[in-house]
């Protein structure tokens, strides 16, 4: 019985991974690329551009599903299609290195991003362009998901640099608190905030349009703000800024400079990848309550 059991498992296994193997050759067909995180921070970098990341949330709500903190809705659906398809001077879009192999990640990850692909493929090859190269979106994901972490002291480096000596403006969800307790963004020239709703953030966008509009265009516009933030940088990069959706680069900063060994909470963060709630205590560091300049209810 054992023997019957074990086999089946494998007859899955060769299966499902065939089917895999057949996605990523179909991805290759298409001659969609994606650069590697090196490559998408230099080109940040010289070319000072505006960065959009997608992931399995916002393919998920492109698909017409409701996240775990942002609802469904057409006009979102809609405008993360629209910037999926965008081909911007000055703009990257930026994907998952998911589909050509999954080499690179821990086993935690793989399964994940097998099952994704298993399961969303076909609306990934369906919305992307094809002869197009697309930035990294792992660029604000460079530690915890990967297998070997040499490298990730030297992208955070590399990543430092992109505000390096600017005047910087954070978009974020409340607790989210991006630097706050690390030496992430101590080489900004300046640091201001604007504060937005952890949940169904783009149940607010106007006004989060609103209220970035007044910022000046020198400054370097950063948000961590889900898939909101995906359209907020294409709106403001077409609005003058440079603005970067820079998703879960603190929380993976903080991961690095504990050495964690897979996703834990952060007591004073919100930290939805390991933890629903968000912390239960207002923050009393006066440096970042003086940074904030707006907050949306």
């Amino acid at each position: 019985m054992y023997n019957k059991v074990a086999f089946a498992l494998n007859k899955f296994k060769r299966q499902f991974y065939f089917l895999l193997v057949s996605k990523w050759y179909t991805f290759r067909l298409k001659n969609i690329t994606v650069s590697s995180i090196d490559e998408s921070i230099d080109e940040i970098i010289n070319n000072q551009l505006s960065v959009s990341r997608y992931g399995d949330g916002e393919l998920r709500l492109m698909c017409g599903e409701s996240i775990e903190f942002q609802t469904h809705s057409n006009v979102l659906q809609d405008r993360l299609i629209e910037v999926v398809k965008s081909n911007i001077e000055g703009h990257m879009v930026c994907l998952p290195d998911i589909f050509t192999s999954l080499d690179l990640y821990k086993s935690q990850a793989v399964y994940f991003w097998e099952f994704h692909l298993y399961k969303y493929f076909k609306s990934w090859l369906k919305l992307l362009v094809s002869n197009k190269r697309y930035g990294n979106a792992f660029i604000t994901r460079p530690y915890i998901t990967y297998k070997n972490y040499q490298q990730s002291a030297s992208w955070f480096h590399q990543l430092k640099k992109i505000w390096n000596k600017r005047e910087v403006v954070i978009i974020e969800g409340f607790a989210s608190r991006l630097g706050v307790g690390n030496d992430l963004f101590h080489n900004c020239k300046s640091m201001e905030r604007i504060i937005c709703p952890s949940l169904n953030a783009f149940d607010q966008y106007n006004e989060i349009v609103d209220k970035s509009m007044l910022v000046p265009k020198s400054k370097l516009i950063l948000i961590a703000l889900g898939p909101t933030a995906t359209v907020l940088a294409y709106d403001l990069h077409h609005a003058g800024y440079q603005a970067i959706d820079i998703g879960h680069v603190d929380i993976e900063y903080e991961w690095f400079l504990m050495k964690a060994d897979w996703k834990v909470n952060i007591s004073h963060k919100h930290t939805n990848e390991a933890s629903d709630s968000l912390p239960e205590k207002e923050i009393a560091d006066k440096g970042y309550l003086s940074q904030i300049i707006s907050s949306i209810k």
